[in-house]
């Protein structure tokens, strides 16, 4: 029996905030699904979407990305990929998801180099209150009470 497509969640840094980097959804899923990948579905107009990855497909569908919405659409942008399961593993390691009832006062910060974690680790030793930081497998996590803008953590 053939494996089945792989789910996956690509993240664009900066597309579609304020008047830089405007990517309309439907093109975006064009491109993305004229690179093999199946199921290209977007969220709202965040550019970021969720993909199938077929079986057999080599490599890190990144910076296939990345080079064919610059070589289609003009727009550079960082994107990020993440498997379901690493997804998955993002959400389960969040020690600061009850910490607060505004989630909207909670962040997510995921890093392209694994590296970035041990340079964020020195952060978690430091006195935040009311804030907090905490660092997991694969991304950073931020409580900001006041918003981030108010925020030490955050800057």
């Amino acid at each position: 029996m053939p494996k089945a497509a792989a789910p996956h969640v690509a993240l664009f840094r900066g597309i579609n905030v304020g008047r830089a980097k405007r990517i309309a959804m439907a093109e975006l899923r064009v491109v993305v699904a004229n690179l093999g990948y199946q199921d290209v579905r977007t969220l709202l107009n965040s550019g970021n979407l969720v993909f199938a990855v077929p079986s057999g497909s080599r490599g890190d569908p990144a910076p296939r990305i990345e080079k064919a919405v610059l070589a289609r659409l003009g727009v550079s942008s960082r994107v990020l990929v993440l498997s379901a399961a690493e997804l998955a593993t993002v959400v389960a390691e969040n020690p600061l998801l009850n910490v607060g009832e505004d989630h909207s006062r909670l962040l997510v910060s995921l890093w392209y180099d694994p590296r970035d974690r041990d340079r964020l680790k020195p952060l978690t030793t430091q006195n935040w209150a009311p804030e907090a930081i905490a660092v997991g497998t694969r991304a950073c996590y931020l409580w900001c009470p006041g918003g981030v803008l108010e925020s030490p953590v955050g800057k």
